[in-house]
């Protein structure tokens, strides 16, 4: 039986290396890649830029694409497709929403990503996951 994955990934190191283990240690996975943009930062950042799109999904499609990318490469060396989605607002919530869509069995993501000083301000992603997932989190690193 496919195990449906969810590997939420950002253009990090750790993030390619999660989505890798995915596709090394779980028989058969069915994975969907999330990039979620406009993180939030102390000015807003993107967040702002993206409120103010018409195209509100097509905006996130058009910032997710460069991940999208890359896990499709990442995907072709194990002979293997993702499905992917773009989401608009917190990493944390976003992720967790998808998580608890019912869609995906396990999650699997990497131990950090982004500079030092966003994982100062903004809190670790990947511990509040662990923390509140409804299913099962392997961590990569």
């Amino acid at each position: 039986m496919p195990t449906r994955i969810l590997v939420p990934m950002d253009d990090s190191d750790m993030a390619q290396h999660a989505l890798r283990f995915a596709f090394e240690h779980f028989s058969e996975p069915e994975v969907t890649v999330l990039h979620v943009v406009g993180t939030p930062s102390s000015m807003l950042g993107s967040a702002t830029g993206f409120a103010l799109e018409d195209d509100l999904e097509a905006a996130a499609d058009e910032a997710a694409e460069q991940v999208f990318d890359l896990a499709d490469t990442i995907a072709a060396e194990y002979d293997q497709s993702v499905d992917t989605s773009a989401q608009v607002g917190h990493p944390v919530r976003a992720i967790l929403n998808a998580a608890e869509s019912g869609d995906f069995d396990t999650l699997v993501i990497g131990t950090h990503s982004g500079s030092l000083a966003d994982r100062l301000f903004i809190g670790n992603v990947t511990e509040k996951i662990v923390r509140q997932s409804p299913i099962p989190v392997t961590v990569a690193r």
